[in-house]
């Protein structure tokens, strides 16, 4: 279904999905995500990136549930989703306007633009 790992070396949350979130699903998920968040001792500006592009699109009930139960997480400085698939691009547009996000076709595209610095990161989302 999916696969966390809090990468301390690079300050970043390293996700990837593989499977469809159910509401139940989902829940787990962000109770994982939430917990293993306060035990590694990230904060705030952290980098992520999510790795969906073993599927195509999430159901919508699913993708609501995790969206509210998220709803406080903490922000990140900036976030690389990764999809093939223009419905997927066009679900995560609908949910994630943060000026701070772009979406790749490509997991190792994603990774070089998290860990590029700052200024060069910022002038590739303008």
């Amino acid at each position: 279904m999916y696969a966390i790992d809090f990468r301390h070396d690079l300050n970043m949350l390293d996700v990837r999905w593989t499977g469809l979130f159910t509401p139940p699903v989902a829940l787990r998920y962000a109770r994982e995500v939430i917990d293993g968040f306060r035990r590694s001792g990230f904060q705030p500006g952290y980098l992520l990136r999510i790795d969906m592009s073993a599927i195509i699109v999430q159901p919508h009930d699913g993708l609501m549930t995790l969206h509210e139960a998220l709803r406080n997480y903490p922000r990140a400085s900036r976030i690389a989703m990764v999809t093939r698939s223009a419905l997927g691009r066009q679900q995560i547009r609908r949910l994630m306007h943060q000026p701070y996000l772009r979406i790749f076709d490509d997991a190792d595209l994603a990774f070089a633009w998290l860990t590029e610095p700052a200024e060069a990161a910022a002038l590739a989302v303008g």
